[in-house]
C-alpha cells in the first residue's frame, strides 16, 4: 500500500467515528427530552400560611388542635381545635364572625385581616386540619 492510500483509510475511519460519535450523541439527547418532566403542584395556601402562623398557631398549634395555652398576662386558656367539635360544625359565616369580632378568649381580628385573608384561613383550615 501507498502512503496515499494510507492517509485515505486513516481520512475515512476518522470520519466514520465522528459520524458514530455524533449520531449517538444526538440519539442521546433525544432519549433525555422525550423523558416526561416533574411537575409541581403548586401550593394553594402558600399566601396564607404565614398568616396563620403569625397570628393563629400561637393558640391552635401548628396542626389546629388547640389545647391549653398561657397568655401572656399569665392566665390559661382551652383553646378549641380547628381540626374537630364545634370547628367542624361551624359554618363559614360563623368562622368568619368568629376571626373577625373575636369572643371566648379569642382576640378580634378585623383590624389585622382582610377578608380574603380571613376566607382564605377558612379554606386552610378546612382542607388541611378538616380534610374537607
Amino acid at each position: 500500500m501507498t502512503g496515499r492510500h494510507l492517509i485515505l483509510i486513516a481520512a475515512l475511519l476518522l470520519t466514520l467515528t465522528t459520524a458514530c460519535q455524533t449520531k449517538q450523541t444526538s440519539t442521546t439527547s433525544n432519549a433525555n427530552n422525550s423523558r416526561p418532566t416533574a411537575t409541581s403542584t403548586p401550593d394553594q395556601f402558600a399566601e396564607v400560611r404565614p398568616i396563620y402562623a403569625k397570628e393563629c398557631q400561637s393558640c391552635h398549634g401548628p396542626t389546629g388542635a388547640g389545647g391549653p395555652v398561657k397568655l401572656e398576662d399569665g392566665s390559661k386558656l382551652k383553646v378549641p381545635s380547628l381540626r374537630e367539635g364545634r370547628a367542624v360544625r361551624h359554618g363559614d359565616d360563623e368562622f368568619t364572625k368568629q376571626i373577625v369580632k373575636g369572643g371566648d378568649g379569642m382576640p378580634a381580628f378585623d383590624n389585622k385581616l382582610s377578608s380574603s385573608q380571613t376566607n382564605d384561613l377558612i379554606k386552610m383550615i378546612r382542607v388541611e386540619f378538616q380534610g374537607k
